[in-house]
């Protein structure tokens, strides 16, 4: 079959960049995307079996060592959208470089931490470093797509959801393993490597050229010359009104107020969602005057659909992270396995996960994904229930390969969902929100687990939280159920070029 003939403009645009124009995405971009994408995943599995060796170290509880996975998805959840609409304006490459260093410093300082303070301090930097992995990915697959004039990115995305699969299976186990071998500040240490690793590689293989935003408010295509010239950084006051930094600024504070109220549900904080409150009406004003907003509220409140799949996404990750934290604790202090073998447990759910991903990726609904997703967690969940210290490992097997179909279903579906039904201009930004509002669906799972387990993650506070998860699987199919644009294409047909206008 030939070749399909390229645009002129995009030939001199990848030739002047070095790489050979054609039809397909260009392979070489996969190993810093991959590898930036999966550092955030790598250090939420791994933790999971570290919690408890960490509170044995430092003499913390349960519900003091939670703030290791609360403060990296505080961080994470507020950097995200940030950092994706930085990505937006300038390209991925100088933001996926400054961020991935972040992690090693992280590293660094994890290893070396003397407290739980110090450590949690890492975790917070660990998840600033983490944020431009996923949202540089999708704008590197949106400008690929744009380049090729083919806006069929299933093959790619099914990649970057194996390739997080594939982390989460090696990562309780290889926590285990380096717990084994050094401690658990060996599981910090490996955030070095991995980031000397993803520099490399963001350096030698991204684009140098980055998007730019012209002075009239439309994109410009990585190279294009603007009135700024050729590697010269956007003038200042047009760059802070490109960045709505009142904005951000907002948003930072709405978002901090109320995750600091979800790590830690009780009466005596409610100022915490008055804060929210205030800084939500401010915001909200803001971004309906703004005239480049951060987050686009008219956009956004005109998109059902993509509205809907952020609030499916945060119930579905209260599941997720519920099972992976709470479960993770109970199988070590309430049934009594060492971290290596509770990382062995979780290895048929991502084996599953994996396998299903690779089977369903390359089929463009999300309907019959999220269904069968869905239908896995409350399964999952009754199963949960029957367990208790006595039972069989069988029976934890068996829970894990349950969960294993909406690990492999659900994250997939709303990655493609996002990427259908997000605006093309603000590609990063709206896949960093799809990561936000997971970080909440995080944060409640974490405070919620905190909550039921108290002191001791014991079987009747894994039953507390497993009525929790249940009701969380129950109102993500109700979401999922009564969704009638599930029924029709999501955006632009996989086979339809995109629009070169």
């Amino acid at each position: 079959m030939a070749e399909p003939m390229a645009e002129p403009v995009a030939d001199q645009k990848t030739q002047g960049r070095g790489r050979t124009p054609t039809a397909g995405f260009d392979r070489r971009l996969l190993p810093p995307m991959m590898l930036g994408s999966v550092l955030n995943p790598i250090n939420s599995t791994i933790i999971a079996v570290t919690l408890v060796p960490i509170g044995d170290a430092l003499g913390a509880p349960p519900s003091q060592t939670a703030w290791l996975v609360s403060a990296l998805y505080l961080a994470t959840a507020l950097g995200q959208p940030v950092v994706g609409r930085l990505i937006d304006i300038f390209g991925p490459r100088r933001l996926f470089l400054v961020s991935t260093s972040l992690v090693g410093v992280a590293g660094v300082i994890g290893t070396l931490a003397p407290n739980l303070g110090v450590l949690i301090a890492s975790r917070v930097l660990l998840g600033f470093g983490t944020c431009a992995g996923y949202p540089a990915a999708m704008a590197l697959l949106r400008s690929e797509a744009k380049r090729t004039g083919q806006d069929s990115p299933g093959g790619v995305l099914t990649a970057l959801a194996v390739a997080n699969q594939t982390i989460a299976v090696i990562g309780p186990l290889l926590g285990g393993l380096l717990i084994g071998l050094g401690g658990w500040r060996t599981t910090f240490a490996l955030n070095v490597p991995l980031a000397v690793a993803a520099v490399l590689l963001g350096l030698l293989r991204l684009p140098k050229e980055a998007p730019v935003r012209a002075e009239d408010g439309t994109h410009a295509e990585a190279g294009t010359p603007t009135e700024a010239g050729p590697g010269e950084p956007p003038r200042r006051g047009r760059l802070a009104a490109q960045l709505d930094l009142p904005g951000m600024a907002l948003f930072a504070v709405l978002l901090v107020a109320l995750l600091l109220f979800l790590m830690n549900l009780h009466l005596r904080d409610w100022y915490l969602l008055l804060i929210a409150a205030v800084a939500s009406t401010a915001f909200a004003a803001r971004e309906l005057r703004a005239p480049t907003p951060f987050i686009d509220l008219r956009v956004l409140g005109g998109n059902t659909p993509l509205l809907v799949t952020y609030g499916r996404a945060l119930v579905a990750y209260v599941v997720s992270y519920a099972f992976l934290y709470g479960f993770t604790q109970w199988t070590e202090e309430g049934y009594g396995l060492s971290p290596f073998h509770a990382g062995l447990v979780q290895i048929p759910m991502f084996l599953v996960a994996i396998g299903v991903s690779i089977v369903s990726g390359r089929r463009e609904g999300v309907r019959g994904k999220l269904l069968v997703g869905g239908l896995g967690q409350v399964v999952a969940c009754a199963v949960m229930l029957m367990l208790t210290g006595d039972s069989p490992v069988w029976m934890l097997v068996l829970v894990a390969l349950i969960f294993g179909l909406p690990q492999g279903l659900n994250s997939l579906a709303l990655q493609n969902s996002v990427y259908f039904q997000s605006d093309p201009e603000r590609t990063a930004s709206s896949a960093g929100l799809l990561r936000t509002f997971a970080y909440v669906g995080s944060m409640v799972a974490s405070s919620t687990a905190a909550a039921s387990f108290g002191q001791r993650a014991d079987t009747g506070g894994m039953h507390h939280l497993t009525w929790i998860m249940l009701g969380a699987g129950v109102l993500y199919l109700f979401l999922t159920v009564f969704d009638r644009t599930l029924g029709r294409p999501l955006g632009r047909p996989l086979s339809r070029p995109l629009d070169r206008t």
